[in-house]
Order: structure tokens, then sequence, then C-alpha cells
């Protein structure tokens, strides 16, 4: 999760960014918590660690039409098991 998604979803009323810096509806700066912030970036970084690992759509079709169904979640739980929640 960047840094920015973090803050949208801790600070709902935050509409834009610049910066570092957030933003009402109204343009009015809104103060943030930098350390829940980075809290959250940490507690969701296996999520793009792991889209990135995970074979290809294709590859994950390719693997199950030609290794069957054990072998395409016995690649899935490895990289479940290298980036864990």
């Amino acid at each position: 999760m960047r840094k920015q998604e973090a803050i949208f979803k801790l600070n709902p009323q935050v509409v834009t960014i610049q910066g570092d810096d957030a933003f009402d509806a109204d343009g009015n700066p809104v103060p943030y918590d930098e350390a829940a912030v980075q809290a959250a970036m940490v507690a969701n970084a296996y999520k793009a660690q792991r889209a990135a690992a995970y074979p290809s759509i294709p590859d994950q079709l390719d693997l199950l039409y030609h290794s069957g169904y054990d072998a395409w979640k016995a690649a899935i739980t490895a990289v479940k098991e290298e980036f864990p929640k």
C-alpha cells in the first residue's frame, strides 16, 4: 500500500493530497497520524509482494490444465507462505 492510499483509507474526509499534505473537499488542511499511516503501509505490504510473485493468470490456467489442481495449489501456497499476512 502506498502512502497516499493509506492516508485516504485512514482519513475518509481527505479528497486530495499534495506532497505530504492532505486536504478536505473545501481545501482545508487535514492533519493525519504519520505513525498510523506507516503502520497501515507495513501491515498491507504483503499484498503488493504477493501480487508481484503470483504467476500470471494465463500461467496459472496453463498449470491447472497441464499439471492439475494440486500443482496449481502448491504454486499459490508457496507464494502465500513466502509473503504471509
